[in-house]
């Protein structure tokens, strides 16, 4: 009877480990992610297609093994190469692979990272000396607002600070994405800032941006309205110089580049510790305000870190791009 009971017991506890995806097989259906290579910060797309039969059991690191050729260190916990192109340090640049889930950098590692169904995951390989890390990016669109991120959907909140209409159209077009836009700021929600950029940069996570890329993973920044024959204001000139009346878009060294005209918008986004991400839809004026909330969509941000715009051009971030 003992032995009887004893085989009933094991058989029972194999079937709710293989139940619950514990490496006793292929898990439970999940539904579809989105993979996406790119390089360069988007500029170049490798491979992007929609990859079925996502399981439980299934991670980051697994999605891209059955779809990629690729090499990995440590453990095989970070991916050294996809398809041949592999992380790289010479000649004082630094290349290597990154990935984001839904628009966010991930604070596991790939191999760990397990997915639900329904994710967008986006590996790019970029150069990275001046911005190792870049929190949050708004190539993902319209993730994270239609599905969350970090395995939970999350409530988005649209801040008006001074936006105008502005306001009433990026609500509109994150309601027309599925997001659950609430009134005010709930615990976990993401903020979507509209407005000048003289109001957002009092918000302590968009205020990063004024510190570099290194900082906040923008590369883009705000300065005195000068001719642009003028230099690129510094970060700490410029604060003491009182003036944000010029978008200007950096280069992959934080460089500014090129200064937009006044009714230049800018989209992009940006994360404070573990924070949820904070959006921000801004400009140096209210046509800037304006033009920025008419880029909230695919075909404007889709595979861009950062995207300004000028004149009704779109211009990815860092220049370059």
């Amino acid at each position: 009877m003992t032995g009887r009971r004893g085989t009933a017991v094991a058989i029972a506890l194999l079937a709710a480990l293989a139940t619950a995806g514990c490496g006793l097989g292929p898990g439970e259906g999940r539904g579809d992610v989105e993979l996406t290579v790119t390089r360069d910060f988007g500029a170049e797309s490798l491979l992007g297609h929609s990859v079925g039969d996502v399981t439980e059991s299934d991670t980051v690191m697994r999605v891209l093994d059955r779809n990629a050729e690729i090499t990995t260190r440590y453990g095989g916990g970070f991916v050294q190469s996809i398809d041949g192109l592999e992380a790289d340090r010479s000649f004082g640049d630094s290349y290597d692979w990154f990935f984001y889930v839904n628009g966010v950098e991930s604070t596991v590692g790939a191999a760990d990272y397990r997915l639900r169904g329904g994710e967008r995951i986006w590996w790019d390989y970029r150069e990275w000396s001046e911005a190792m890390r870049v929190p949050a990016v708004v190539g993902s669109w319209p993730q994270p607002f239609a599905g969350g991120y970090e395995g939970k959907r999350r409530p988005v909140s649209v801040e008006c600070q001074g936006g105008g209409q502005a306001c009433a159209e990026a609500r509109k077009r994150l309601e027309q994405v599925g997001a659950d836009v609430t009134n005010g700021a709930p615990v976990g929600a993401i903020r979507v800032l509209v407005g000048p950029w003289a109001q957002l940069r009092r918000d302590p996570a968009a205020s990063q941006i004024e510190d570099g890329p290194q900082a906040s993973g923008v590369f883009a920044d705000f300065a005195p309205a000068a001719p642009s024959a003028v230099p690129f204001v510094p970060y700490a000139d410029k604060r003491n110089s009182g003036g944000f009346g010029r978008l200007w878009g950096l280069d992959r060294e934080g460089q500014g580049v090129r200064p937009f005209e006044p009714g230049a918008g800018l989209v992009a986004a940006t994360r404070r510790y573990d924070a949820p991400p904070v959006w921000v839809v801004t400009g140096a004026t209210a046509a800037g305000v304006h033009a920025a909330a008419g880029l909230l969509d695919a075909a404007d941000l889709r595979d861009h870190y950062a995207v300004a715009t000028e004149d009704g051009e779109e211009i990815p971030l860092p220049m370059g791009s």
